[in-house]
């Protein structure tokens, strides 16, 4: 007796070769009937014996393709209609369009074989993929994911093409980016005047030029799968400053790819778990630290222990690099710009950095930026989170009603809400000029057509400045103003579904507080509806306001008046002896308040210790101070120095003041600079489980969630852990979504989905 069944899949089920296997077992258990993809996922009727139908299911459940990733499976049964064969059928419009987009994947093993093999017909095919590897994301302009909603719609099979699409047995059935060199899309080498440029003696392809040109010393721009790369040979010490004064990008790091996982382990130290994501199909930059025998150009992450490494995972970047080099690798813009994705604008915003650029004419239809990784733990830690990942949902605790959340400026990240799932975008940057703030409209219209989302409500932050708070302002939906920190906070919540009350350690350099602050040293205890602050570092005065941030000195200078008046100009410390002219005017101008907001910022705590301590006086990228500390102090052993803790109307306040007093008088005494660094940051860990503590005894809450740029600083965030965990309280962490503002929006929503439910 025949039996039959419908069966509903959602999740990522559409660009992943979901189909192909869903025939595969219709052979292989004997079973009729067909299989498409729809709006919302794929859709199969099934008829066979309930034996083959059961072993049919089974396998669809723990069989799946290794992009896969099954949400839900409903199945419901019906009369047979009588099928005599099992088809892959064109997929099935609909209104309500709820499918899932795989992120981009780098190339698997079949392919690169492929691709490296000269009797192959793709060798050395730059754009070669299958359905279990390729661009996805990057190329979709609408769903259900087929050929002609990508940008490879203008690209015609040829017939060899065509038979494998059509072919049930072969890896490339319905690939949608399937092609080759007779009818795919093709890379260009082109000079920065727009002319080709011609292939040398023995040179197969343009490929071969562009390395032998980077190998010479060019800046080369690159156009891969989510935008424009500007590469350049990392052993060469010229090349990379050079690449760094075009790009005005003074002190930050670079990322470095190489060809090979070898080539990586020649320069850095890799654990088994940081192998794991460097070959992941995500392929992520992964935080490295530098092995005894590295050798690349010091100015790829000058005075840094640690480098950003990745592995190809472009089939571009395998015929670009041979399996023993190093290229920098760096996003193509300048600094502060968004990454480069339309040749137009790429062209014209680096002809004058790049001497040549590798083209080619597949249109990318979404911009992402390389993902950044590091393991905190023995699990990933994201800090930026972009190609690879980007759309892959994060699940919530329970549906909410459609939301749009805006993100933060810094790092920024929008992100939309759909039932159970909350889909944050891929790194936008900072929303400080027009340029970046017309990516991040564009990229929420695309968002919102993608997943089918008519928001119902607006979450933003507290900051009127932010332009992602203005933009949010001009929309015609109702508005959820979220507090800076509390969606910090409710980020990880989301991630962890906790709906609960926590005490949230939120610590960054800035956010807008609501009593006219500025905060950033906040414990608090949250929920969904609203959050207490129950704690916090006592506020000091930034003086010169903004300037404060990028110039750490003011706030050094101001700690050391408060804390000795003009006596410190005795002090036999560097800091005093090379304080810049005009520093008079800058604490008159503090004394009587004039542009000298109070923050109570952590992140401003490691800008004057930084300054005090000689190590860092101004900045070139946001959180430099911070960092340069936390590598300064590496190797040594901290001691905890003073601090007061005060509860003043039911919160209690942390006071570092005695803290910076002990650290100018060990730097009079000679103490070392690293040693003192680790001291500062055992003082704040110390200071901070104190205050964690003695709120969770007075509220009886025991689960504790970290969230704010400031845990970026791993020794700060491991040695707080380290010490709660002598209380047994239960920690939560970002792993999902980074801890700064790249995270940010995930917590905004999360926060405006409860209150609209």
């Amino acid at each position: 007796m025949l039996s039959a069944v419908n069966i509903r899949i959602i999740g990522v089920v559409q660009g992943v070769g979901f189909r192909p296997f869903v025939y595969g077992l219709a052979e292989q258990y004997r079973v009729t009937g067909w299989v498409a993809n729809d709006a919302s996922g794929v859709i199969i009727e099934a008829e066979g014996s309930q034996a083959s139908l059961d072993g049919f299911v089974a396998a669809l459940k723990s069989q799946p393709p290794p992009l896969a990733v099954i949400n839900d499976l409903c199945i419901s049964c019906h009369q047979p209609r009588g099928y005599d064969r099992f088809d892959i059928k064109t997929s099935l419009d609909g209104q309500h369009k709820t499918a899932l987009i795989s992120p981009d994947v780098a190339p698997c093993s079949y392919c690169l074989e492929e691709l490296l093999n000269p009797d192959d017909r793709r060798y050395r095919y730059p754009f070669i993929n299958c359905t279990n590897c390729g661009p996805r994301y990057t190329i979709v302009q609408d769903i259900p994911y087929d050929r002609q909603a990508t940008t490879m719609h203008s690209f015609v099979m040829c017939p060899a093409c065509r038979r494998e699409y059509d072919d049930p047995g072969d890896r490339r059935f319905h690939a949608q980016p399937n092609a080759c060199p007779v009818c795919g899309p093709a890379y260009r080498l082109l000079d920065k005047t727009g002319e080709q440029v011609r292939l040398g003696q023995g040179e197969q392809d343009v490929f071969m030029t562009a390395k032998r040109l980077v190998d010479q010393g060019a800046v080369l721009a690159v156009k891969g799968i989510g935008g424009y790369h500007l590469a350049v040979n990392a052993f060469d010490r010229v090349a990379v400053k050079r690449l760094r004064q075009r790009k005005v990008r003074e002190d930050k790091p670079f990322a470095i790819m190489a060809g090979s996982l070898a080539a990586i382990k020649a320069q850095c130290n890799v654990t088994a778990a940081e192998e794991q994501l460097l070959v992941s199909a995500a392929r992520p930059i992964v935080l490295l630290g530098k092995a005894a025998k590295y050798a690349l150009a010091e100015a790829i992450a000058p005075g840094n222990p640690y480098v950003g490494a990745m592995l190809p995972y472009n089939p571009a970047h395998y015929l670009l690099l041979a399996a023993d080099d190093l290229y920098v690798m760096t996003s193509g813009n300048v600094s502060d710009e968004p990454i480069a994705y339309q040749d137009d604008d790429a062209v014209d915003r680096l002809k004058d950095i790049a001497d040549y650029f590798l083209v080619h004419n597949r249109e990318i239809y979404s911009q992402a930026d390389d993902s950044v990784v590091r393991q905190v733990f023995d699990k990933p830690y994201v800090i930026r989170r972009s190609r690879g990942y980007v759309p892959l949902p994060v699940n919530l605790a329970c549906k909410q009603p459609p939301v749009l959340a805006v993100g933060g400026e810094l790092k920024n990240t929008f992100c939309l809400t759909r039932g159970q799932q909350a889909f944050l975008s891929a790194h936008t940057g900072d929303l400080e000029n027009l340029l970046t703030y017309r990516a991040y409209v564009a990229a929420i219209e695309h968002f919102k057509k993608l997943l089918n989302v008519s928001p119902a409500v607006v979450a933003y932050d507290l900051h009127p400045e932010y332009l992602s708070t203005k933009y949010a302002a001009a929309l015609p939906l109702p508005g959820v103003a979220v507090q800076h920190h509390h969606a910090h906070i409710a980020a990880v919540m989301a991630e962890h579904h906790l709906t609960g009350a926590v005490i949230g350690l939120a610590f960054d350099g800035t956010g807008y507080g609501p009593d006219g602050t500025l905060w950033g040293g906040e414990f608090l205890v949250a929920d969904l509806s609203g959050y207490r602050r129950l704690g916090h570092i006592a506020c000091l005065p930034l003086p010169g306001g903004t300037k404060a941030v990028k110039e750490p000195w003011r706030l050094a200078l101001w700690l050391l008046n408060d804390l000795y008046g003009q006596e410190f100009v005795n002090l036999a410390i560097p800091f005093v002896q090379q304080l810049p002219p005009g520093w008079q005017l800058v604490l008159d101008a503090a004394g009587k308040g004039i542009n000298t907001p109070l923050s109570s910022g952590v992140g401003r705590l490691f800008d004057a210790a930084a300054a005090l301590l000689g190590i860092r006086q101004h900045i070139n990228y946001e959180g430099q101070a911070a960092v340069e500390l936390e590598l300064a102090a590496q190797g040594a052993i901290g001691r905890v120095h003073s601090y007061t803790v005060r509860e003043i109307g039911g919160v209690w306040v942390i006071d570092f003041k005695p803290l910076f007093d002990a650290m100018c008088q060990a730097l009079c005494q000679g103490e070392a600079v690293g040693q003192l660094a680790a001291d500062f940051q055992l003082t704040l860990a110390a200071a901070a489980c104190d205050v964690t503590v003695k709120i969770s005894n007075l509220t009886g809450i025991r689960q504790i969630a970290f969230s704010g740029g400031v845990f970026q600083n791993i020794t700060l965030l491991t040695k707080i852990i380290g010490m709660l965990s002598e209380h047994q309280l239960e920690i939560y962490l970002h792993r999902q979504v980074p801890a700064n503002d790249g995270g940010l929006a995930l917590g905004q929503a999360f926060i405006a989905g409860h209150k609209s439910r």
